[in-house]
């Protein structure tokens, strides 16, 4: 058990039996009343985001989640193989579970996270860093060094993100996942 004093962003809360992950909280005294907090959740398994107050104080259940290294191994229609690093088991995840935005950085053998609750991997998160390759991108031109730049580049997941003039077709690029956004080039 846990209190609303102990809220921080990333805790995981067992709710009515599903399992909630605190993405925002605000603590507010209003000058007249009791103290309250303010948050918003992110349903681990559906990805359903709610608003919910609790009393100054108030008791909830925390939940702690594990992490493991998993392997994504292969895709069947909408299902999404991942092997459990430990135990070696196929673990099926939905797409809609691991959500559109990760799901264009994937590639096969890529190592993630799983989220163990009881022994069990009940969701996957894709490293925050992916390096990928650029499988097509129009050519860029010596002496064109117009600062900030840029222009669109397919990656070898089909995923979208505006690059550097310099970078051509067969380059390997590091992209931050979250923010769909281009670091750095690796090799090329």
């Amino acid at each position: 058990m846990a209190s609303t004093a102990d809220f921080r962003n990333g805790m995981v809360l067992e709710i009515d039996g599903a399992l909630w992950t605190i993405t925002y909280f605000q603590h507010v005294k209003p000058g007249k009343g009791g103290a309250f907090v303010r948050t918003k959740l992110k349903n681990v398994l559906s990805g359903a985001v709610v608003d919910r107050t609790y009393r100054a104080g108030e008791r909830v259940t925390s939940v702690r989640l594990e992490r493991r290294p998993v392997d994504f191994s292969y895709t069947d229609g909408d299902l999404f193989y991942f092997m459990d690093q430990e135990t070696y088991d196929l673990i099926p995840i939905s797409g809609d579970m691991l959500g559109k935005g990760q799901l264009r950085y994937l590639k096969e053998n890529m190592e993630c996270e799983g989220l163990v609750h009881d022994g069990t991997v009940i969701s996957v998160e894709l490293p925050a860093f992916v390096e990928l390759e650029v499988t097509e991108t129009d050519p860029g031109f010596k002496g064109d060094t117009a600062q900030g730049a840029t222009k669109p580049a397919t990656l070898e997941t089909g995923a979208v993100v505006n690059v550097p003039l310099f970078i051509e077709t067969g380059d390997v690029l590091k992209i931050d996942r979250r923010e769909d956004k281009y670091l750095t080039r690796v090799s090329g």
